[in-house]
């Protein structure tokens, strides 16, 4: 994956949340050699669920080496992946970001 893009999305990822709302809930990025996933963390909020912090998917954002794409997922209630039909791969991966962020289908956020 291109390393410029791999800072883009993490920059992006680090801008969703509030400063003040750090301690709450971050957007991250999880990298493997193929795809990025962004995810929400949110703090322990129940003493019986322990002091580790929840994970949560929001999409996938994977790349194709061979035509230089990213192509966007979205999770289902499952945290099973699927291919987003609104949007083709894109050379940019700020296409995908915008659409994330955009969100007019509600997938992502909700």
């Amino acid at each position: 994956m291109p390393e410029p893009d791999v800072a883009r999305v993490r920059r992006w990822c680090a801008a969703r949340v509030p400063e003040h709302a750090l301690h709450q809930v971050r957007i991250e990025c999880d990298a493997t050699p193929r795809h990025l996933t962004i995810v929400e963390r949110r703090a322990p909020w129940r003493a019986d669920l322990g002091p580790d912090w929840t994970t949560l998917p929001v999409a996938r954002l994977r790349y194709t080496a061979t035509d230089r794409t990213w192509t966007l997922y979205w999770r289902d209630r499952n945290l099973r992946f699927h291919r987003y039909d609104q949007l083709a791969a894109s050379p940019q991966v700020d296409d995908l970001l915008a659409e994330i962020e955009h969100d007019p289908t509600a997938i992502f956020w909700g």
